[in-house]
C-alpha cells in the first residue's frame, strides 16, 4: 500500500509568522474565539495547527473561521487560496439582484421558524467599503414593473414608518420593532423599488430605503445579531450610494463603527469612522460631532490616550456650533457626547471620571431613550463595582431594573447577565440579596447566541 504524503502548507506558514502569535496554542484560541462567535463549539489545540501546517485542511463549515481569525490578527482580509485552503483563488463575485437580496435577507428575519439562521454566520472585520467618490449613483439598472408607478407619496411614507419604527425602537428595544421593519421592507419597499418611476423620485426613493435597511440593522445589532446587522449594514451602503445619500451613508458607516468597538474590534472600528469623516467634509456640525466622538472612542480602544483627546475636543467644539437635529434615529445630542466622554475615560484607565461623564449623560438624556437608560445605568454600576463603591452600585442597578422589563434588547439582556456574574462574589451582602431576588424573576430567556462583549 502506498502512503501519499502531504505537501506542507508554506502559504499557512508565512501567514502564521506574519501573526507573530506566541505559539501556535495562541492561533487555535483565537480560532476557538471565533468560532463561538458563529455558534460553533471549537477544540482545536497546537496539534491541529501542526496538522493544517502539514498540509490537512479544517472542515469546510469551520475554514471560514480559520480565515477570520487570521483577518482580525493580521487587519486585512484572507482568503482561502492565501492561506493555501484552496486550490485557486476566487471567483470574481457574479452581479446580484439587489432587490431580490433585500427580500432574502428580510425574509429571514420576518419568519419566526427561521430565527435560529439568523445567528449563524460570522462578524467580519474585514469588510470592504464601497466608497463614495468611487461608487456614488451607481446601481444596476432594475426591471421595472410597468403595471405599477409610484410617485413621492409612497417615498413619505416609508419615510413615515421608518420613523415610527424607529421611535418604537428608542422605546422598547429592537427585538420588538426588527419583526415589523423586516416584513415593511419585503412586502413594501422591495416592490417599490422595482416599480415604474421618475428620476426624482426613484433617488428619494432608494435613499428612504437605504436610510430603513440601516435602521434595521442596527436593531439586529441591538438583539446581538451581529453578522445579520452587518449585512443589512452593507445593503444600506450600496442603497445610499445609489441614492447620492451622502448622510445615510455617513450614518451607516458610523453605525458600523459604533457595533465594530462595542464587540472590541478598535481598528475596525476607526477604519469605518475615518472612512465616514472622509466621505463628509461638508457635513453639518453635529454629523462632525459624532464621529469625532466615535473616533475618539475607537482612538482610546486601540491605546491612543492623545489621538483620542483631541478628537474629543473636535467633537466637542462641534456640539457647540450646531444648531438643528438630524434624523431621529441618527441624532447626536449633549447626551451622546458625554457617552463618547465617559467611554474615552473609560479605556484611558479614568474610571472615575468616566462614572460622572456617564451619570451626567444620563441626566440630559431625553427620557424618551427608555433602552439607553437601562445599559448605561447599568454600566455605571459595573465601573462603580470595580472602583469598589458597592452600595452605589446596587443602587444604581435598581435604576436599571426600573425600565428593564419594559425592553427588548440583546444588549439589554448583556447588561442583565454581567449584573448577575458580576454580584455573586458579594451574594453574601444583604442589599445585593434584595438587587438580585428582584432581578431573579426578570432573568431574560437564553439568548439564541452566545453573549459578547457589549457596551
Amino acid at each position: 500500500m502506498v502512503t501519499r504524503e502531504r505537501t506542507p502548507n508554506h502559504r499557512l506558514a508565512a501567514l502564521v509568522s506574519e501573526c507573530r502569535w506566541v505559539s501556535h496554542g495562541e492561533f487555535a484560541r483565537a480560532v476557538n474565539r471565533a468560532g463561538t462567535e458563529a455558534g460553533f463549539k471549537l477544540k482545536y489545540d497546537e496539534s491541529a495547527v501542526s496538522h493544517w501546517l502539514s498540509g490537512t485542511r479544517p472542515m469546510t463549515k469551520y475554514r471560514q473561521v480559520v480565515l477570520e481569525a487570521l483577518t482580525r490578527r493580521l487587519g486585512r482580509p484572507v482568503t482561502a487560496f492565501e492561506a493555501g485552503f484552496a486550490n485557486q483563488p476566487d471567483a470574481l463575485p457574479t452581479s446580484t439582484d439587489t432587490v431580490a437580496g433585500l427580500i432574502d435577507l428580510g425574509s429571514m428575519d420576518m419568519d419566526p421558524s427561521r430565527r435560529g439562521v439568523l445567528g449563524a454566520g460570522l462578524y467580519s472585520v474585514a469588510l470592504t467599503i464601497p466608497g463614495w467618490p468611487d461608487h456614488i449613483g451607481r446601481f444596476e439598472r432594475l426591471r421595472t414593473d410597468p403595471h405599477t408607478r409610484i410617485g413621492m407619496a409612497e417615498v413619505q411614507s416609508v419615510i413615515a414608518m421608518t420613523e415610527r419604527v424607529s421611535e418604537m425602537d428608542d422605546v422598547f428595544g429592537g427585538r420588538t420593532a426588527r419583526p415589523m421593519a423586516a416584513a415593511f421592507l419585503v412586502n413594501t419597499i422591495a416592490p417599490y423599488l422595482k416599480a415604474t418611476a421618475s428620476d426624482e423620485v426613484r433617488k428619494a426613493m432608494l435613499s428612504a430605503a437605504a436610510d430603513h435597511l440601516y435602521l434595521t440593522g442596527y436593531m439586529a445589532v441591538d438583539e446581538r445579531l451581529d453578522p445579520l446587522g452587518q449585512a443589512y449594514y452593507k445593503k444600506a451602503l450600496e442603497l445610499s450610494l445609489a441614492a447620492g445619500d451622502h448622510l445615510t451613508y455617513c450614518t451607516t458607516l458610523r453605525g458600523m463603527s459604533v457595533q465594530a468597538v462595542e464587540l472590541g474590534h478598535g481598528s475596525a472600528a476607526l477604519r469605518y469612522a475615518n472612512s465616514a469623516a472622509a466621505a463628509s467634509p461638508e457635513a453639518g456640525p453635529r454629523m462632525r460631532a459624532f464621529l469625532a466622538g466615535q473616533q475618539a472612542h475607537a482612538l482610546a480602544q486601540i491605546g491612543d490616550r492623545s489621538g483620542a483627546l483631541a478628537m474629543l475636543r473636535e467633537a466637542e467644539v462641534a456640539m457647540e456650533q450646531a444648531e438643528s437635529k438630524a434624523k431621529a434615529h441618527g441624532s447626536y445630542d449633549p447626551a451622546s457626547f458625554s457617552y463618547h466622554v465617559a467611554q474615552v475615560n473609560y479605556e484611558l484607565g479614568d474610571r472615575e471620571g468616566a462614572i460622572r461623564a456617564l451619570q451626567h449623560s444620563e441626566k440630559v438624556r431625553p427620557a424618551v431613550y427608555r433602552r439607553a437608560r437601562v445599559r448605561h445605568r447599568a454600566m455605571v454600576a459595573e465601573w462603580q463595582l470595580e472602583a469598589g463603591r458597592l452600595e452605589e452600585a446596587v443602587l444604581s442597578w435598581h435604576l436599571a431594573l426600573d425600565d428593564f422589563p419594559h425592553v427588548q434588547s440583546g444588549r439589554a439582556d448583556d447588561r442583565f447577565r454581567t449584573m448577575l456574574s458580576a454580584t455573586l462574589p458579594h451574594r453574601r451582602n444583604p442589599h445585593v440579596r434584595e438587587l438580585l431576588d428582584r432581578a431573579w424573576p426578570l432573568a431574560p430567556r437564553p439568548a439564541c447566541q452566545p453573549q459578547r462583549r457589549s457596551v
